[in-house]
């Protein structure tokens, strides 16, 4: 498995004892893998167990733990692969048998969790658009502007279901700056299958 030196760099932080001891390291790894599966939007850095910590390296530290897990969970890695790269970054057992012990404990989670966001974008296959002109707000003050509705039709190819929408609304000049970057998007595109 092929590991970015930013996040080899952060789990060697995390492997190293004067930085986390083993009761430390096991609650952050704790935390680490609820961040991910967790749909709160906060990551559970501020656990009392981990406040003594650096939060420039805790933060550091928390990024390449998620990297590494979800780089584990998309390759399928097992036991020996894992703890080849964690052994390469400075990891003694204990700490390998903990982070082991809790990756396995949520792997499926996390494999479900990726299976559902997919291995392409949703394609646009329909736009529906209505242009309502508003009088006035909620506080009964006059607005008079227009307010574009826009309902865009996609598709997955991974999931093979039925359709979805995406609604918004925008203003004019929302809507032309969107106009005008599908446009610069395209252009990029095709200058980039021409070449």
């Amino acid at each position: 498995m092929e590991l970015s030196e930013s996040v080899q760099k952060g789990l060697q932080y995390l492997a190293d004892p004067v930085h986390f001891d083993l009761k430390t390291f096991t609650a952050f790894t704790e935390v680490a893998f609820q961040s991910l599966i967790s749909s709160r939007s906060e990551c559970g850095l501020d656990d009392p167990q981990l406040k003594h910590i650096d939060q420039t390296i805790l933060k550091h530290c928390h990024i390449a733990t998620t990297t590494f897990i979800l780089e584990s969970v998309k390759q399928n890695a097992d036991k020996s692969a894992i703890s080849s790269c964690l052994e390469d970054v400075s990891f003694d057992t204990d700490r390998i048998d903990v982070f082991y012990s809790s990756y396995q404990h949520h792997k499926r989670t996390l494999e479900n969790l990726l299976e559902s966001i997919g291995r392409s974008p949703p394609h646009i296959t329909d736009v529906l658009w209505r242009l309502d002109y508003c009088i006035k707000n909620s506080h009964v003050h006059k607005v008079n502007q227009p307010s574009y509705l826009i309902s865009l039709h996609v598709e997955n190819d991974d999931s093979g279901g039925p359709p979805k929408e995406v609604n918004f609304n925008c203003t004019m000049e929302q809507l032309q700056d969107l106009v005008g970057k599908m446009k610069d998007a395209a252009k990029s595109l095709e200058k980039a299958t021409q070449s």
